[in-house]
């Protein structure tokens, strides 16, 4: 093999890297003032390589703000610059009701116009979306964090809603991704599979034992990303298994009790 070719390779990967944008999207249970400047230290730590972070489950009341608002002060000590948005408190429910955020690197992205809450199905989901458009050398897509109702509340009540807020945003390069307290494999997810949308992960969990049994430490496939497949092309995903730098997961489940989940992605 010569060495002009491994030159050619080398540049060619280095530019399809570059290429990519790399998003993180993590449940982190209660964010907000019982986080420790620990915590919000180790949670730096372990995103600061992605390009854009969706957060669920951002405490609504005091303190859930302005966790946010530390943990990206703390990212921005680390080399990149980033800038976030919080969402407004979500509206149905004022029993289940959080916010969630967006915190991005500004030198790979640009945030287009103003992020918002899902308007037309707010009142048949609990906890409604929150949306956010982002530009990547040139083109546009745009990111929906959500946190569905608990499995025994049937989350697929609100997920099969999904499939008309794709149909009707038919310009926007959408994915979904957050927690759907669901698994990939349920029929609710097969209309937007058959509109060409595709799951970044399958047959992963996602969420945390309370004990590990053995190396067995996940419980249940609930956290993923939703892209529509004929506008978007997926390169790499997976989780990061945050649980293993802790003596137990009682200690793990103080950051959170799901893992990051990531994927790799260039718009077509």
């Amino acid at each position: 093999m010569s060495k002009r070719f491994l030159v050619v390779s080398l540049l060619f990967v280095l530019v399809f890297a570059n290429a990519q944008t790399k998003l993180l999207s993590w449940n982190l249970q209660n964010f907000g003032k019982s986080k420790s400047n620990q915590s919000i230290s180790f949670i730096a730590n372990t995103i600061k390589d992605y390009d854009i972070i969706a957060i669920q489950e951002v405490v609504a009341g005091f303190g859930g703000s302005q966790a946010v608002a530390k943990l990206a002060d703390e990212l921005n000590r680390k080399g990149s610059k980033w800038d976030y948005t919080i969402s407004n408190p979500t509206q149905s429910s004022p029993y289940k009701t959080e916010r969630y955020a967006f915190i991005w690197k500004t030198s790979k992205l640009k945030k287009i116009g103003s992020a918002w809450l899902e308007k037309k199905y707010y009142s048949e989901i609990e906890r409604e979306p929150y949306f956010c458009t982002f530009e990547y050398n040139k083109k546009q897509f745009t990111i929906a964090t959500f946190h569905a109702i608990t499995k025994n509340k049937q989350p697929e009540t609100e997920i099969k809603y999904l499939k008309l807020i794709a149909q009707g945003n038919p310009t926007l390069n959408l994915i979904f991704t957050g927690d759907f307290n669901c698994p990939q494999s349920h029929s609710v997810f097969l209309p937007l599979k058959k509109m060409g949308y595709k799951s970044s992960l399958v047959n992963q969990k996602t969420s945390l034992k309370q004990k590990c049994k053995g190396d067995n430490c996940l419980a249940s496939e609930f956290d993923n990303s939703y892209y529509d497949s004929k506008k978007i092309t997926k390169t790499q995903s997976g989780i990061i298994s945050f649980y293993k730098k802790f003596n137990s997961l009682k200690e793990a489940r103080i950051i959170s009790d799901h893992v990051p989940i990531w994927i790799d992605f260039s718009l077509n």
